[in-house]
């Protein structure tokens, strides 16, 4: 078992967005920044997700990987992730599936990976 964490200013993601607005599509599937959007705050929620692709890859150990190799899943339910690329195929070697749990105040966001 493994574990993985990570914690982000808000405001930090929100300002690197402002400036360059490409960067969303780089981290972040179509569908997250959807749901984003969706939201009365979409930098809060890109950051959870954010937060969650950081805490999966140190979980699973990667070292060369891109954000969009881990998809945050769900809304409506307990959030879930989609592993493509570099880290599907980490994952696979390991024989673990990934679990995720997400938070976030005004200020943070944080997000806790745990391999099983």
């Amino acid at each position: 078992m493994a574990v993985g964490v990570d914690l982000l200013e808000i405001d930090r993601l929100e300002r690197a967005l402002a400036r360059r607005p490409r960067l969303a599509e780089r981290l972040f599937t179509e569908g997250e920044r959807a749901y984003a959007a969706g939201r009365g705050r979409p930098g809060q929620h890109l950051a959870a997700r954010f937060c969650a692709k950081e805490a999966v890859a140190k979980a699973l150990g990667l070292r060369v990987w891109s954000f969009r190799d881990v998809e945050v899943l769900g809304g409506d339910g307990p959030p879930r992730v989609r592993l493509h690329g570099a880290a599907a195929a980490r994952a696979a070697e390991l024989g673990v599936e990934v679990h995720v749990s997400l938070t976030h105040t005004r200020r943070d966001a944080a997000a806790v990976a745990i391999l099983a």
